[in-house]
């Protein structure tokens, strides 16, 4: 895979060495199990798979060379390049604005533009219309284009929906950038419609199995389906794609319901013709991660921490999984690990900060899962790790745990 040039604060020697390890003894990467860190006094269990991904890398990389190649322009994002607010904090810092938030809200308005001025798309992509205006001011998007090429992928997939004349449902959150990306991109070829897990899905079913009455659809999917679409006819050929960051589990099970669905009404003989299937369109490292995660939840463990910004779905689908078996604690950096008494942390459903005491066990030896979503630095996760280290008495040193491992 394609090295990345990315600064250096970004990465970890430790956690770099210890990923090298883990590519030399499972190079097929066919094991899952964290890596266990046995630093005397307390054990770090490390996910097999965490932190940038290929697209990520790619979207700053571009980024900073962008800057270093236009040192006289004016550069802008869109919108956030990652869900990461570390990254995001470097590029403004060095002189990036960006022209919307994360809902599409627009802060400097297109009239401010011209043609000599550079504008960046994120990693998420962006809309057909927002690309059309942007070709009208006269801007080159082409090679300032940091687009994930596995959010490319479900667009190309979009297509080939559109092209056997099938319905394309997306599984994913209607108002994150990614998903208002790849909505504009479906609706050009096939009729469209965004849920966001399975219980939307089976709403939705309701009207392909014709047992709500048309009407009602229009209200209850607002904003989420494409001009012109007719649920009387649209359920007729469906295919399902994704967000790239959604939980691969919910996906797989949303498609398989609505194939039921299809093969109740049309039966065995003639599923092909009403239903396609794409198996799924997530990244390999939202898998990957979300394996790693299963294996984790696998472990004995007292707590879990998952290190992210808020607003990162991929990560927010890692602490979904881990709270099912660890008190699990979701922060954006190590600043909110206030000391080893008191942790504050994001309480994702109800979009809100939490403040825990007593967080962290001191007697035995405690077992803490640490982890990152796929746009958060590895520099960020050795702070945590070094913090929480930091706690407890008669610690190995990380060169004599690092030697402790597989050859690097």
């Amino acid at each position: 895979m394609k090295k990345f040039d990315i600064p250096e604060h970004y990465r970890s020697s430790f956690i770099g060495k210890i990923k090298e390890s883990r590519k030399i003894t499972d190079p097929r990467k066919k094991d899952f199990a964290p890596q266990i860190l046995d630093f005397g006094s307390v054990e770090i269990l490390i996910a097999r798979h965490f932190g940038f991904c290929y697209g990520v890398e790619n979207a700053i990389e571009i980024s900073f060379k962008t800057l270093e190649e236009n040192p006289n322009k004016r550069v802008f994002l869109l919108s956030q390049m990652i869900h990461n607010p570390l990254v995001n904090k470097d590029l403004t810092e060095r002189g990036i604005q960006f022209l919307m938030d994360t809902k599409g809200n627009q802060i400097i308005p297109w009239e401010e533009l011209t043609s000599e001025d550079v504008v960046l798309i994120p990693a998420f992509g962006t809309t057909v219309e927002i690309e059309e205006k942007l070709r009208g001011i006269g801007i080159q998007i082409e090679n300032y284009d940091t687009t994930c090429p596995f959010v490319k992928k479900v667009w190309t997939m979009s297509d080939k929906l559109g092209k056997q004349e099938a319905t394309v449902i997306i599984h994913g959150k209607h108002i994150h950038e990614e998903t208002r990306a790849t909505f504009s991109h479906s609706k050009e070829s096939a009729p469209s419609v965004v849920v966001k897990n399975l219980e939307e899905a089976k709403n939705l079913a309701g009207y392909a199995k014709g047992e709500k009455p048309m009407d009602s659809f229009y209200n209850e999917f607002a904003g989420k389906f494409s001009e012109g679409f007719d649920p009387k006819i649209a359920f007729e050929k469906v295919g399902v794609v994704n967000q790239t960051t959604m939980l691969a589990s919910e996906t797989h099970e949303i498609a398989e319901y609505f194939k039921q669905i299809m093969l109740d009404k049309y039966g065995e003989e003639a599923i092909k013709d009403h239903f396609v299937d794409t198996r799924d369109t997530l990244c390999y490292a939202t898998n990957d991660n979300q394996e790693a995660t299963y294996g984790l939840m696998k472990e004995q463990a007292d707590l879990a921490i998952v290190v992210g910004g808020y607003n990162s779905s991929n990560t927010s689908h890692l602490v979904e999984l881990l709270e099912q078996k660890f008190p699990t604690y979701y922060i954006s950096d190590v600043s909110e690990i206030e000391n080893e008494m008191t942790i504050h942390h994001f309480d994702y459903p109800n979009t809100k900060m939490l403040t825990t005491t007593n967080w962290l066990p001191k007697e035995g030896k405690p077992r803490i899962v640490l982890t990152s979503g796929a746009s958060c630095p590895d520099a960020a996760v050795d702070l945590v790790l070094d913090k929480i280290l930091s706690y407890f008495a008669d610690v190995k040193s990380k060169d004599v745990v690092l030697n402790e491992q597989a050859p690097c």
